[in-house]
C-alpha cells in the first residue's frame, strides 16, 4: 500500500470531512489522475529529440507516454498537421499515488530558489496546474545524460468542486505552497 493513499484514507479524508462539513465520506475531494505533458518544438527539425523526451518521460513516471500531434498547420514554425510535437502520460492509481508522493518530497525541493509554488494555479474548478522548468529535478534524471534542458507541465486533476476544497485537499496531502 502506498504510503500517501494510505496518509489520504487515515488523516486527510476525515479531516476535510470536519472542515467542509461533508454528510458523506463519498463527497471527500480526490486526486482522480495527474497528467505529465511535455511540448518538445525542436521534434520538428530533429525527430530525436522526440524519442529522448518519451525515454525520459517513461523514466519518471514509470509509464510509455502518448506521442502527441499537431492538430493545425502553423507556416511560421514550419509545422504540419499531424506532425508528432510532444507526448504526455495520464497516471491514474497506485502510480499517481507513487508520483504525486515523489513530486512532493524528493523534485519540487530540488528546484533552484524554491520558496513553494504559485497559491493561482488553479482553474475554478478544482484543478491544479504546475510548471516544471527542467526535467533534472527528477531523481530518474542522469544529468550526464541529459542533451537539452526540458520542462513539462503537470496538471493534478481532483474530483474537488471548488478551488479552495482542492487547495485544502492538495495543502493536507503535502503540496508545498507560498505563504
Amino acid at each position: 500500500m502506498n504510503r500517501l493513499k494510505e496518509k489520504f484514507q487515515q488523516e486527510i479524508s476525515p479531516a476535510l470531512v470536519s472542515k467542509f462539513n461533508y454528510k458523506s465520506v463519498m463527497e471527500v475531494p480526490k486526486v482522480e489522475k495527474i497528467v505529465v505533458n511535455m511540448g518538445i518544438g525542436e521534434a520538428v527539425q530533429n525527430s530525436k529529440a522526440l524519442d529522448v523526451a518519451v525515454d525520459e518521460l517513461t523514466q519518471i513516471t514509470g509509464q510509455k507516454p502518448v506521442v502527441t500531434k499537431a492538430k493545425k498547420s502553423i507556416a511560421g514554425f514550419r509545422l504540419r498537421e499531424g506532425m508528432p510535437i510532444g507526448a504526455k502520460v495520464t497516471l491514474r492509481g497506485e502510480r499517481m499515488y507513487q508520483f504525486l508522493d515523489k513530486l512532493i518530497s524528493v523534485s519540487l525541493p530540488r528546484v533552484r530558489d524554491f520558496r513553494g509554488v504559485s497559491k493561482k494555479a488553479f482553474d475554478g474548478r478544482g484543478n491544479y496546474t504546475l510548471g516544471v522548468k527542467e526535467q533534472l529535478i527528477f531523481p530518474e534524471i542522469d544529468y550526464d545524460k541529459v542533451s537539452k534542458v526540458r520542462g513539462m507541465d503537470i496538471v493534478i486533476v481532483t474530483t474537488a468542486n471548488s478551488d479552495e476544497e482542492a487547495r485544502e485537499l492538495l495543502t493536507q496531502i503535502g503540496m508545498p505552497f507560498q505563504k
